[in-house]
């Protein structure tokens, strides 16, 4: 039943065969079985096609039912409770040996300088013991899927590149939520002579410095720059001079649940976008560690505890299609835990 309560089509039976067990279509009685499937078969190819719209699985849903449940707190006498309590004071107390749990303890597990820490992907901690937390830490199944996202973002960034130099047009890049913005300036490193501008935004203070640093530290002043900006004030992100070329949110619409917040900033990029450019948009349809992130770590928003709604591939798409871009490519990890997408800006 929770398999069939998780299925995300519309459309969906089940039936209770009293006394039938597991191999069901090898039953004595397997007619009653194959009359139900048959019938449901084709009472559904007789109706025309159509695609459940999922824009507004953050109301209703299996998701949005997750994300409830996460919300709600256990009950202190659980062994889940109590399991993930013990975790809580170890993270805050022998967790500070390691420097990566620190930096999230401090800013955020989900901040700019945690990612920008997870990406250097270097072990260090106070004493050996700090040091081997450390690299448990960053080796987490989550942090290496991050990694492998970075490096599609790169992959994809430097051939969407590519396909508007081939077409003759400027490339001009925008970032709106660029934590430190380490993914976009490796991606052009050395190939700054084909770029024509990179705005790198962020509503962090911090990260604005920080990425800011990173950019004097690259030698990339001539090319890029970096501003505080807002990456859900659709207005904000409609008046970007020079009109980008390519737009880049990653690691963002995965923190927010709220669909009517996606629609704000992704109008706010088909405003900007020039026509015929593109959008690399980052998705978490799964995540292995969703209930121990929710229950253990905080996020940068007021350190409170981190609790993300999934967004299935399907959603997300169709969510940027109705901002007016049409999806040509993806990457996927191996674990299926974060997408990489390209998504076209069609002509109004």
């Amino acid at each position: 039943m929770e398999f069939f309560n998780r299925l995300g089509s519309a459309i969906k039976e089940t039936h209770e065969l009293k006394g039938f067990y597991h191999d069901t279509l090898g039953e004595t009685d397997r007619y009653l079985a194959v009359n139900k499937a048959r019938e449901f078969i084709l009472r559904t190819f007789s109706r025309p096609y159509e695609q459940a719209s999922l824009t507004d699985a953050d109301r209703q849903g299996a998701t949005h039912e997750e994300f409830e449940r996460l919300s709600r707190p256990l009950l202190a006498s659980s062994p889940n409770a109590v399991a993930f309590s013990l975790i809580k004071v170890g993270l805050r107390t022998g967790g500070r040996l390691s420097d990566g749990i620190r930096v999230g303890l401090e800013t955020g597990f989900d901040s700019g300088s945690t990612l920008d820490y997870v990406y250097r992907n270097r072990a260090s901690g106070i004493t050996p013991l700090g040091k081997l937390i450390d690299w448990l830490y960053i080796n987490s199944i989550g942090w290496r899927g991050i990694r492998i996202r970075k490096q599609h973002l790169e992959w994809l960034l430097v051939r969407t590149i590519a396909e508007l130099q081939t077409r003759d047009m400027p490339v001009r890049i925008v970032d709106i939520a660029a934590g430190h913005g380490r993914y976009v300036l490796d991606s052009v490193k050395g190939r700054t002579a084909g770029v024509n501008g990179i705005v790198l935004r962020d509503v962090s203070d911090d990260n604005v410095k920080c990425g800011s640093a990173l950019i004097l530290e690259r030698g990339m002043e001539r090319v890029a720059r970096f501003e505080r900006g807002d990456a859900f004030d659709r207005a904000s992100l409609g008046a970007i001079e020079p009109r980008p070329t390519l737009g880049v949110v990653s690691g963002l619409y995965e923190l927010f649940p709220d669909n009517d917040a996606i629609r704000e900033s992704l109008g706010g990029l088909a405003d900007a976008i020039h026509p015929s450019g593109y959008i690399i948009y980052t998705g978490q349809p799964w995540h292995p560690q969703l209930e121990f992130i929710a229950r253990t770590l905080t996020n940068h928003r007021g350190h409170k505890p981190w609790i993300m709604r999934r967004r299935t591939q399907a959603e997300l798409d169709q969510l940027v299609e109705a901002a007016g871009f049409q999806k040509i490519d993806q990457l996927t990890d191996d674990w299926g835990i974060f997408t990489v997408s390209v998504a076209r800006r069609v002509a109004a």
